[in-house]
């Protein structure tokens, strides 16, 4: 296995879109896949989810055709190999500020000499081949402060970085606005855009945390690649506020 679903979902398509797991749910990630999104995101900075647990969620997946992203507080090294040898397809570091911090995220997803991670897969379907587990680990750094953003273009020149990943709220709190209208203000909206046409020049993927549909599509019009629609508490409120008003 030298490639992940993830890669290919990109490979394949002009964007994917994905859904965002916050809590233990055994039947969120899948309804998902089965709702025809790509990818699915598991939340280990602000969910209620740690590392062990994304490793028994992403066991579960193993046979459902979604590609997974797990998104870490930081780069260190253990939780994001125990995530990578447990079968996810990419990481998410938050709050990357400088390349420097960009290129610790790429080297614990890489084993010696380039690297700092430690050997060791637990999921039989990966193989035995340390090559091929670096070659399917894809690594996305957040840009979501003023202090990150002004680092884009020495992020974007990191080698082994897959893409960059926009965390607009915490991006609209650092620029001096209400995270609530983080795709609704101007000047965010402007930062969000120059981002976007950084990492497209720079060859890599443009992602984006849209929360809902419709902003989603205007980040898609925009040319994100891929964009992060809702989490698994958001869609069940969604539906079962549409179940209340219908039976209403």
């Amino acid at each position: 296995m030298t490639t992940s679903r993830l890669q290919d979902a990109l490979a394949a398509k002009e964007r994917v879109f994905g859904g965002w797991v916050v809590g233990p749910t055994l039947i969120g990630p899948e309804e998902f896949a089965q709702a025809g999104y790509d990818y699915v995101g598991f939340d280990v900075q602000h969910g209620y989810l740690d590392d062990a647990d994304v490793a028994l969620l992403l066991r579960r997946l193993e046979h459902v055709p979604v590609a997974t992203a797990v998104r870490l507080p930081s780069a260190a090294p253990a939780p994001i190999g125990r995530v990578l040898d447990a079968g996810a397809d990419a990481i998410i570091v938050a709050m990357v500020e400088s390349a420097e911090q960009a290129a610790a995220a790429v080297a614990a997803t890489r084993y010696a000499p380039a690297g700092v991670r430690s050997f060791g897969p637990l999921r039989t379907g990966l193989g035995p081949d340390p090559a091929a587990h670096e070659a399917r680990a894809s690594v996305f750094a957040m840009i979501e402060t003023s202090r990150g953003l002004s680092a884009l273009d020495e992020i974007c020149g990191v080698d082994g970085l897959t893409g960059i990943y926009v965390g607009p709220a915490d991006l609209a709190l650092s620029l001096g606005h209400p995270p609530t209208e983080a795709l609704t203000t101007p000047d965010v909206l402007d930062a969000i855009a120059h981002i976007q046409r950084t990492v497209a020049q720079a060859g890599l993927v443009p992602a984006i945390h849209a929360n809902a549909g419709k902003p989603g599509k205007a980040m898609a019009e925009i040319g994100f690649r891929m964009i992060t629609l809702a989490s698994e508490s958001q869609a069940l409120r969604r539906g079962a506020a549409e179940h209340l008003e219908e039976a209403q």
